[in-house]
């Protein structure tokens, strides 16, 4: 799941994502991604920080107080790299962090880290 206020993150995120055979869902903020984490419950989620009314920390801090959607890995997104971003990012308990721009081989190494296949 894609979770970002820009169309060009989550179309880029696309793109890259479904030639590898990834189902990818998108959000375009934190209260549309809550009813799709339900509905869909995805393997894995990518998150901007950076949001309109529910920002990347907060989805993150509801997704972790969830029990059903705990042991799903969070992946904070932003443009920023800063030792300060990626541990308020960690405090929200995300799993990881990624800096954009980002490539196809960063959003796909990521998800082998954090993904088993079957």
């Amino acid at each position: 799941m894609i979770i970002d206020d820009s169309s060009t993150i989550r179309k880029s995120a696309e793109i890259f994502l479904k030639p590898s055979g990834c189902e990818v869902i998108t959000a375009e903020d934190g209260f549309e991604a809550m009813y799709k984490i339900v509905d869909n419950q995805p393997d894995i989620i990518f998150i901007d920080i950076v949001m309109p009314r529910l920002n990347g920390y907060q989805a993150c801090m509801l997704i972790k107080k969830n029990p059903v959607y705990q042991s799903i890995p969070v992946i904070m997104l932003s443009s920023k790299d800063g030792l300060f971003d990626k541990a308020k990012g960690r405090i929200a308990g995300s799993s990881d962090y990624l800096t954009k721009p980002f490539s196809s081989e960063n959003l796909i190494n990521i998800i082998q880290k954090y993904v088993t296949t079957a």
